[in-house]
């Protein structure tokens, strides 16, 4: 199932949060090599993991992290702004109806579904929360995930060649696309629904279409 947590009630999900920060270093500096510090207790997470950021989180039937996303609004901090100006030509990302979507981790031995339902989940959050786009930056390996899934962003900038090719992408979640998704994750879309609700309720729901 889905789970979407604030950081700041991370600590009421012990067994996600230590399953996220570990796979997270597994996938990102065991896998692939990036440069990201691991803590002592096997976790990786950054600065930005610190800005109460809202993580969408696959928790399987074992109750284990299957997979996560990280998401910020791009009207405060954002990796992009902060480090990837120039795929954009030295521009900025900035705008309350765009919101970052960063650390997309899947966990070793994760169904093949786990990341269509991430998208999905991503999807329910601009539906919800009245975001039109997510912004990310994606090497050139997830550019057939996203194909896959049914859910491939327009580009607005790269860097790089090949396999070290390096882009800026930008989302949006039509119903078409999200019928899509939901079909590939093997989720239909009231359960999917109901997740969400389950995580927010109505209340905050409404406040965050209000604002």
């Amino acid at each position: 199932m889905l789970r979407y947590i604030y950081a700041d009630e991370l600590h009421r999900f012990p067994r996600l949060r230590e399953g996220m920060f570990r796979d997270r270093a597994d996938q990102f500096k065991s896998r692939l090599g990036w440069e990201v510090e691991v803590d002592a207790n096997g976790y990786e997470h950054d600065h930005y993991d610190t800005l109460n950021p809202l993580y969408v989180i696959w928790e399987g039937s074992d109750g284990r992290h299957g997979g996560s996303m990280r998401f910020l609004p791009t009207t405060g901090q954002t990796m992009i702004n902060d480090h990837f100006q120039h795929l954009l030509g030295g521009g900025t990302i900035e705008s309350p109806l765009i919101w970052e979507c960063t650390r997309f981790c899947l966990a070793r031995g994760a169904e093949s579904r786990v990341a269509a339902a991430l998208m999905l989940g991503g999807g329910e959050l601009m539906r919800h929360f009245g975001v039109r786009h997510f912004a990310g930056v994606f090497d050139a390996r997830m550019v057939r995930i996203y194909r896959v899934i049914g859910s491939s962003p327009e580009i607005l900038g790269s860097d790089g060649e090949g396999r070290d090719q390096i882009s800026v992408g930008l989302w949006e979640f039509t119903e078409d696309a999200r019928a899509q998704v939901a079909k590939r994750a093997n989720v239909t879309s009231e359960l999917s629904e109901l997740w969400f609700r389950r995580s927010f309720g109505d209340a905050e729901i409404a406040f965050a279409q209000s604002a």
